[in-house]
């Protein structure tokens, strides 16, 4: 269920059928094809018989700091859904488990508002302890998105780059493509040793208020009742201008934490001139 109060009790992040997910996937030229739905695994019973699909899950957690965070766990089996999910409030112990596991893992949208407010310690939390970043996703601003390159080149992390889709339209315009990999094991382990590159486009205005009407209106279809919230729709522009807004300005704060602008040197200068 999406996140907004009231919304939380009728409405979904997504209503897209796995197997259209997967067919679509494959139409725009993915060799091989994941899901990370939001603590849930359930897309791998509809899709566990294909050949080239692997498991994978983005896990809503709270750092010691008490901020939330997304963490994209890649290549897993169903056993490790209850053990991940059981370790989501204690970050420093799910890295542990998926360390001991061999588990490819990546701290996802770094410079993205989207799980709200975000802490200093936060920041060191992610280069200790986490061997890939999200740096290209297709749902968020150009320039987070280049902030979370130039961080992951810092910090010589792995890049890992999706979608981040919830509609049909918006799957597969961003990927991460391994050259080398024949299947799913050798394209997991291409991207955890930086063999692999991040394709596609950033995220929009225009992307985002697309994803947000199309979610929208399915409600509506698949929830005749919830039509009485139609005039709402004509919100969701504005609501989505204010998101795309505080994104920048998320960005804004905290790329001048991390890369503040070096002041200049009073005694340099006088000996200068």
């Amino acid at each position: 269920m999406c996140n907004i109060p009231l919304l939380d009790r009728v409405c979904r992040e997504c209503y897209s059928d796995p197997e259209a997910v997967y067919q679509t996937l494959k139409r725009r030229g993915m060799d091989l094809v994941t899901v990370t739905d939001h603590d849930s695994i359930d897309a791998a019973e509809h899709l566990r018989h294909h050949p080239d699909f692997f498991l994978s899950e983005e896990v809503t957690c709270t750092t010691p700091s008490g901020t939330e965070i997304h963490v994209g766990v890649y290549g897993i089996e169903e056993r490790h859904h209850i053990e991940l999910q059981r370790r989501r409030k204690d970050v420093p112990a799910l890295a542990a488990f998926l360390r001991d596991h061999n588990i490819f893992f990546s701290i996802n949208h770094v410079f993205s508002s989207l799980t709200g407010r975000r802490a200093e310690a936060d920041f060191l939390l992610f280069e200790d302890l986490f061997p890939a970043m999200e740096t290209l996703n297709g749902h968020i601003p150009t320039i987070n998105n280049r902030s979370a390159e130039r961080l992951a080149q810092d910090w010589l992390k792995a890049p890992v780059g999706g979608s981040d889709a919830h509609t049909i339209a918006a799957l597969g315009l961003t990927f991460t493509e391994a050259a080398d990999a024949s299947d799913a094991r050798s394209y997991l382990e291409a991207v955890r040793h930086g063999r692999a590159q991040v394709c596609g486009a950033s995220g929009s205005y225009a992307r985002l208020t697309h994803t947000v009407l199309g979610i929208a209106t399915t409600l509506v279809r698949e929830t005749p009742w919830t039509a009485v919230l139609a005039p709402l729709l004509l919100a969701i522009p504005v609501v989505t201008l204010a998101n795309y807004f505080c994104e920048l300005s998320f960005h804004a704060r905290w790329s001048r934490r991390l890369w503040p602008v070096s002041l200049p040197d009073p005694a340099f200068d006088r000996a200068e001139g």
